[in-house]
Formats: structure tokens, sequence, C-alpha cells
């Protein structure tokens, strides 16, 4: 019951639709209804369980930071009632859609599905603190991928920005703030229901309240400039760009990956892992992110690798070799046993997300149309959208501009104006408008009609974190007079639905404010240094 993106599950399908429009079933795979909800079946070869899944259109990109974490909640609840069982089952929440999804007997597969409807019309909310102690233990221990900053500092903080950040909903979430959810996004009208099998079991009662299709969420944009570049991360380099979603890009990606490997680790020993991967973001843009990992000696050597890889493709010096090996892997998926079963997910998800289903043949036709000039295409358009994070030196040198580290440049704000207590070169503003931290390197600053979640904390503290994912964090610990009249502004300007209340901190995880030493610039620099980054 982990958060997921699109898997390899969806390939066939996602992988290669091109057109957009009404998404209808293709003709080897049924369509029909189950209490008004559409379903898909297609047939499996030599018996074996019933695999299905019930798809929903709502996921993490659908919330608010200070809400995140609801869809994840209503997943395990919607799953408690099925307790410990030899059942193979699970529930995945991406940033789009929640999948339930099950393998067994015709009968298991009925009781499964029954219960997960009957758990979202009557969510069992008595569970609710249990739950969220479980979802903040699953966070603790969940590996994070070499893109996890990625989204925030490309998106912001909503929408599909939310998936790099904590899901601060879980802390303080109620019972009927959870049940209006799932009643909302929950219903026969948000769902897709897809099963193996030529008919649909007896018994199945899937009935859910009526609702409407959501659309998705629109994507926002919290980088004024690309392609853009910031430091720092885990040592190695990752890539993301957003490129129309086609045959030629999920081609690309095959081909990006290839090369990387083969440059990176093959030839120069560079790295370990280097690879490309492609996901459909909506109908009709997907994702495609690319990564390198590196020891700190070598880090220079695989930034100028991996951007010398992209320049090849972007020139199009892309050998019919490379585009010939990775369309022969591509074919080869729709040589799958029982190719309809295989596909159920993908062609389902599309369904949902209302884009255009092909049929095999389409997708192969497509597939072997591609030319080495459209994916000099896509790689143009890759590397035009594209953010790097790279460690150490900035790579301003390959045409990447630096994404903004302070907010816009503004006049002086207006407010109250709070010296730190450690150098006076830096100050907080608390106005009417907006918070404000100014230091010599530049400002932050977060208005409160901008506020995507404020942090309160019981010792006083406040952190607004703004839509464009700058922090501004308020700790009376570190600046003169912030009074609780000063922070009653903050508290009664900032929307309601945006605090989160925080659990009480340990009190050495309070700031502090350092003994003043050295000149004016030494002090500058060391209160520069205990502050945490901009965004986040």
């Amino acid at each position: 019951m982990t958060q997921q993106t699109d898997g390899p599950a969806a390939t066939v399908a996602q992988d290669g639709t091109t057109t957009t429009g009404p998404a209808t079933a293709p003709a080897f795979i049924t369509a029909t209804e189950v209490d008004r909800i559409p379903t898909l079946l297609a047939p499996t070869s030599g018996g074996g369980p019933v695999t299905a899944g019930l798809y929903f259109r709502v996921g993490a990109a659908d919330e608010t930071l200070a809400t995140a974490g609801l869809t994840h909640l209503v997943e395990h609840l919607a799953l408690h009632r099925h307790g410990v069982s030899d059942l193979h089952y699970n529930g995945s929440t991406a940033a789009t859609h929640t999948h339930f999804v099950v393998s067994g007997t015709a009968e298991e597969v009925v009781a499964y599905l029954n219960g997960v409807c009957a758990s979202l019309r009557d969510l069992p909310v008595e569970r609710l603190a249990t739950e969220r102690e479980i979802l903040r233990t699953e966070q603790a221990g969940r590996s994070r991928g070499p893109n996890h900053q990625l989204p925030l500092w490309r998106y912001g903080a909503r929408g599909y920005g939310l998936a790099s950040y904590p899901e601060y909903g879980t802390l303080h979430l109620t019972a009927d703030a959870v049940r209006d959810w799932a009643r909302t996004w929950f219903t026969r009208d948000n769902a897709v229901l897809w099963m193996t099998g030529d008919t649909v079991p007896e018994g199945l009662d899937l009935t859910l309240p009526a609702g409407q299709r959501k659309p998705l969420p629109a994507p926002t944009s919290a980088l004024p400039v690309t392609p853009a570049y910031l430091t720092g991360g885990s040592g190695g380099v990752v890539l993301d760009g957003i490129v129309r979603r086609t045959s030629a890009a999920s081609l690309f990606a095959e081909v990006l990956g290839r090369a990387l490997f083969t440059d990176l680790r093959q030839k120069g020993g560079y790295s370990y892992a280097a690879d490309c991967e492609y996901h459909p973001r909506d109908t009709a843009h997907a994702t495609i992110t690319a990564y390198a990992d590196a020891l700190p000696q070598k880090q220079d050597a695989v930034v100028g690798g991996f951007i010398d890889v992209l320049a090849r493709m972007c020139a199009g010096t892309i050998a019919q070799a490379e585009l010939d090996s990775a369309r022969v892997k591509r074919l080869k998926l729709y040589e799958t046993p029982d190719l309809g079963a295989a596909a159920l997910p993908s062609y389902a998800l599309n369904v949902l997300t209302e884009h255009a289903n092909l049929t095999p043949d389409e997708h192969r036709a497509e597939l072997l149309a591609v030319t080495v000039e459209d994916l000099r295409d896509v790689a143009r358009e890759l590397h035009a959208s594209a953010l790097i994070q790279v460690p150490g030196r900035p790579v301003d040198w390959a045409g990447f501009t630096e994404a903004p580290q302070w907010s816009a440049p503004a006049s002086d704000p207006a407010g109250t104006v709070h010296r730190s207590r450690q150098s006076d070169a830096v100050s907080l503003t608390v106005g009417p408008e907006a918070v404000t931290l100014v230091t010599p390197g530049g400002q932050i600053s977060v208005r409160y009609d901008a506020c995507a979640a404020m942090r309160v904390f019981p010792d006083g503290a406040r952190h607004l974190i703004g839509f464009d994912a700058f922090v501004a964090e308020v700790e009376p610990t570190l600046y003169a007079k912030l009074t609780p009249d000063r922070m009653a502004v903050i508290d009664a300007a900032v929307p309601a639905a945006a605090v989160v209340p925080m659990p009480e901190r340990d009190p050495d995880e309070i700031p502090q404010a350092a003994a003043r030493r050295g000149g004016l610039k030494d002090r500058a620099r060391g209160m520069l240094r205990s502050l945490r980054p901009g965004r986040g």
C-alpha cells in the first residue's frame, strides 16, 4: 500500500498512444458495466487465477499541501477490513489515480472488490488515529528516488509538485474530512474496473455513490525559464523534462537510457546506474527522467558525459541501429501471451483519464513509423523543458539557467522588521500581506494568499510554504521582538485550510541564536549557513 507511479504493467498501451479523445476499449478487450462502473474484460488461456483492478481518478496531485496524504489515507482505510489473508491484494496511490488490485479465485476477487466498495461507502474512521501512525511509519521507511526533489522545483508546492513533500494531511485530518473526500472522489462515475476473464463473476456488488468523472489536475510551474539547473542532491545527476506523449518519445527514452549506460558505465566507468524512464503525466504529455550515479571523485566526469550524451542526441547524432534496437525491444511486448489481459491495467487507466486506446496493430504501426529524425525532435523537446540537478558546480556553460534560489525581487516589504539575533544583515518582516526574510544574498517572501501550508509548532514557530515552494521559517528564538501579537498577525492572515498543526519538537530541534562573534560579514555567513534551503 505504498505510493507508486505508472509501472511496467502500463507499458503496452501507455507508451504508444498518441491520439486523444473519447477512450474506448479496442476490439480484443470487451467493454461492459458493473453497477454503472465502466468495466473491461480480457480472457486468459490455460486457466489460472482471476486478476482484477479498480481504478479511481484521484491521487496525490489532486490534494493540497496541507491535506497531502488524504487519498492515501482513504486507500488504507478501505483495505483495513481485509486484515491478514493469503489473498494476493494491494492498493496504491499515485499522482493522478488510486488502484485496488487483487488476484485469486473468482469468489475471492468478488469478496475483495465488494469489501473495498463497502468500506468506501462506510469508512472505518475509528481506525483513523492508528492508520495515521502507520502512514507516518511507512513514509519514514520509504526509499526516495533520485528525482524526489525535482517535482517541487518544477511545479511548486501544489499539484504534481506534492510528490516531493511529506504527507502533512495525515497529521491532522478529521474523520469528517476523510469521509467527505471519499464521497467526492471515490464514486462510481470516477472509477473504472478491469478484470481477466470472459465474463463478470456472479455476486459483484460495487455499489458506490454517484459523482462525476474528475479531470486531470492542470500542471503548475515554478520555473520561469527552462532548461534550468539546481545543485545538490545525493551526488549523482538527474534530469527530467516534459514531452508530448508519443511513440517516438517512449522510444527515445529507451535510446537515451542505453546511451547513458554505454557512455557512463561501459566506456567511462564513471557510473554504476545510468538509465532513463518514460511515464505518462496526463492525456497529452509525459515525463522523461534520466539519471546517473557517481562517486565524489567522478562527479565532474559524470556531469560532462551526461550532458554530452543529451547534446549528441539534440544534434541528431543518433545511429539507426540505436533506434532499431529500442524498437525491437518494444515490439516484443506485443508477443506477450494473453496480450489483452496483460494490457488491461493500462487500457483501463486510459479510459479513466479519457486518453484514446489503440489496438496492438495500431501501436506496432506507430512504432515502425518512428524515424531517427523523430528522436532528434524529442531530444530537443526534452532539452527545452529540462530541469537537471547536478552535484557541485553550475552547468550554465551548457545552456542551463539556474532555477530561482530566491523570491522575485520586490520593493522594501511593509510591516514590522525583526532583526536576526545572529546577524545584523538578516531580518524578518511580518507584514499585512506577507512574511519576508531578507538576507545579503536575496529575499524569500511568502504571501498569505499564496501560502500552500503553514506548519504550526507548539513552541510558537510558524513555517510558511508558498505555492512557489519557497519557505519562510518564523522562529521566535531567532528574531528580536517576535511577540505573540506579531505572530497573531500571521495566524489571522493565513487561510485556515492551509494550517498544519505539527507535533511538539524535541528541545534540541528548536533553533537557538548562536553567540555573536567575528565581524559583520562573518556573522552573516554563519547565519546563512544555518538557514535551511529556500525551497522545500
